[in-house]
């Protein structure tokens, strides 16, 4: 008879591919706890700790650095003792001993990446605005994409838009509207990791409305709404590198300086050896 219910055990067959995890290391792979974010959008504190911060060489010792009863590790401004806690999009991972803080993005090739940011900057953070509604008695609310609810919001705040979130307070500091002339980050989809503006909207009844974006190089592409985060107006508030920037092939190997000429490559590989 088969299995009903939720299963409480995930294959790394059918892991996602954005945690790059690798074939050959065993059949199974930590399944995140429930959580702010869903399963196929987050990965794991302890698959975090072990391939992205290099800060433990197996799942043994992540559980004993996340589990230490000193706190060593923060989501948000929160000491999170849950090895399988889900870390999502724009979440702030912070190292308690060292003061270390990080933001959660992705690159253009859809992997997560840990973009190091100053203390000041760690106490803020980008939430997308995914529902507005009317509460009991009347009372408006938002729902953002990390899981939260915020009672009585500032009334030109609207489904798709973003806020900037105090932390430490849990206050709203400022908003930024969908709209033409916005910063933006692709987070779902082919273009996924891609940033760059909004110029134009096309609106499709009944079907996904799209979103036509220009990167900073100049190139275009379209996606659906739900795959946008909007980042800022006139600027981006977060750090959009390199890596927010689709290049092509000739252009990476130019970047990672692999155009010297064959002696150059030669003489490198036999002093490597």
């Amino acid at each position: 008879m088969a299995k009903r219910g939720v299963y409480k055990h995930l294959k790394r067959i059918h892991a996602p591919k954005s945690w790059l995890l690798s074939k050959v290391g065993g059949i199974w792979a930590i399944k995140p706890s429930q959580g702010p974010h869903k399963l196929r959008e987050c990965i794991p504190l302890n698959i975090l700790l072990r391939t992205k911060l290099r800060l433990a060489l197996n799942s043994k010792e992540a559980k004993y650095i996340v589990k230490a009863r000193e706190g060593n590790i923060s989501i948000d401004g929160k000491v999170r003792t849950d090895h399988k806690y889900p870390v999502g999009i724009m979440d702030i991972v912070t190292i308690n001993k060292t003061g270390a803080n990080y933001r959660v993005n992705f690159d253009v090739k859809g992997r997560w990446r840990l973009v190091k940011i100053s203390k000041e900057e760690a106490k803020f953070k980008l939430c997308k605005i995914t529902k507005r509604c009317m509460g009991p008695k009347k009372i408006p609310f938002i729902t953002t994409s990390d899981g939260r609810t915020l009672r009585y919001p500032n009334p030109n705040i609207k489904e798709h838009d973003t806020i900037k979130l105090n932390l430490e307070t849990n206050e709203i500091v400022d908003y930024y509207k969908y709209k033409l002339g916005a910063q933006v980050l692709i987070v779902g989809g082919n273009n996924i990791g891609r940033a760059g503006v909004i110029e134009k909207i096309e609106k499709h009844p009944g079907s996904y409305e799209i979103v036509y974006i220009k990167d900073t190089t100049g190139k275009e592409f379209s996606t659906r709404l739900t795959n946008i985060f909007i980042t800022g107006d006139q600027r981006p508030e977060i750090n959009v590198e390199k890596y927010n920037t689709m290049l092509s092939i000739i252009e990476e190997r130019n970047l990672k300086g692999l155009n010297r000429n064959y002696d150059e490559q030669e003489s490198e590989y036999t002093s490597f050896i």
